[in-house]
């Protein structure tokens, strides 16, 4: 029956209704059976604009997160990669995918040290596979440049492309892998007297899940997200995300080769024309307020009043990460969407002129971050935007009793 059901529309109509009745609790294995015995193979474009258009009609992007494993587990092996595109060395996509490759056999060592684990017969073998497993999971967290290159520069891209569903699923997703590796490592540091069997169920219940979730993101990337994203951006784009991932780093894999597509240039962001800026109270060149704006010891990013993001500063020591790709981007998708809610309050009440200003300080990392959130007006007191502003303060929190002498800060070596 599955060449009866060529139709574009009409295929994706039975993929759409094929995920709501995931949605509504029918085991993945019995519509997995389904797609194969009415569509065969299922072009991977369509998995993405359906779920785009799930997202449009109303199913919640919660929802949406909740589903994206279990549609993932009944499109395994379903879905037609016969006309994706290639990317060669150098290329953005090559990189993922070779990080993810590297990942992989970090996986697949794990799984082997899982099983070592559960055939141990006393304490005494646990403690070197413990460490072997702990090296391994050092690793993994690398993956971490991998999602920061995914949110800052690749997403970005595909929400001017009109594509937004997709993205925010996968940070979702992104954001429980991060959860699960913190509590791998927490569960790894505390395996110092444990049984054999204490052993298995940490690794059932702990280890296991976390590397899973790496290996299940492979899976999407490789599946839906690249194939999607080579269809969709320009080379010019790709330059642009090439150029600007060595500000994230890599994972477990450098680069080769150094892409760059034939007729395609870096385009500059900062205008070599404009000699002065004239303020009401100084003016500066470009060269001057930049190393000024770069200098401050704090992150600021301006969001206008549309809730774009139209600047942000590039100090030596960046607190959180930043790329160019997210000038001009809605704000909301600059958050993980655990926190999209708080950034709506923010603006909510600023734009009403409720508030003005709000204050958070988290520890990241041993570091002591404080964020505070301004209202910026006009001399009407019309909304202008809101300026971010992030300071990292855990040395000036312990200063105490004065400093009148002077003394030169030392460089960075």
């Amino acid at each position: 029956m599955s060449e009866l059901i060529n139709n574009a529309e009409k295929r994706k109509e039975l993929l759409k209704h094929m995920i709501l009745q995931l949605h509504d609790g029918t085991a993945p294995e019995a519509v997995k059976q389904q797609l194969i015995r009415l569509l065969g193979k299922v072009p991977y474009n369509d998995v993405v604009e359906v779920e785009q258009e799930l997202i449009n009609e109303g199913l919640p992007q919660e929802e949406v997160l909740k589903l994206c494993d279990i549609h993932t587990m009944a499109l395994d092996g379903v879905l037609d990669h016969a006309e994706a595109k290639t990317a060669p060395p150098g290329h953005p996509v090559h990189t993922f995918k070779e990080e993810n490759r590297a990942l992989r056999k970090e996986i697949q060592t794990l799984a082997q040290l899982y099983n070592d684990i559960k055939k141990a017969k006393s304490k005494n073998q646990l403690s070197s596979l413990f460490n072997e497993i702990h090296q391994h999971f050092n690793a993994l967290m690398d993956v971490e440049k991998h999602y920061l290159r995914k949110e800052n520069l690749l997403f970005p891209f595909l929400e001017k492309h009109g594509i937004t569903g997709p993205p925010t699923v996968m940070w979702g997703k992104h954001d429980e892998t991060r959860e699960l590796l913190k509590g791998a490592l927490e569960a790894l540091g505390a395996t110092d007297d444990i049984t054999v069997e204490e052993a298995k169920t940490v690794i059932d219940l702990v280890l296991d899940p976390a590397s899973k979730a790496v290996d299940d993101m492979i899976n999407k990337e490789e599946e839906i997200l690249f194939p999607m994203c080579l269809d969709t951006l320009r080379d010019e784009e790709w330059l642009q995300i090439e150029r600007q991932s060595i500000e994230y780093g890599f994972c477990l894999f450098d680069p080769k080769v150094k892409w760059s597509p034939e007729g395609v240039e870096f385009e500059k962001t900062v205008s070599e024309k404009i000699d002065k800026i004239q303020l009401p109270s100084g003016s500066f060149d470009v060269k001057e307020l930049t190393a000024i704006l770069n200098t401050i010891p704090f992150d600021m990013t301006f969001v206008d009043k549309d809730d774009k993001v139209k600047y942000f500063t590039q100090g030596r020591e960046r607190i959180f990460a930043r790329s160019r790709a997210i000038l001009g981007r809605n704000v909301r998708q600059c958050h993980p969407p655990s926190s999209v809610h708080v950034i709506e309050k923010i603006l909510d009440d600023f734009k009403s002129g409720k508030e003005d200003h709000t204050a958070f300080w988290i520890t990241l990392k041993d570091r002591f971050i404080h964020i505070e959130y301004f209202a910026l007006r006009g001399e009407e007191g019309e909304y202008l935007g809101t300026l971010e502003v992030s300071q990292e303060l855990t040395e000036k929190r312990k200063l105490e009793g004065e400093q009148r002498l002077l003394q030169y800060v030392k460089k960075d070596a």
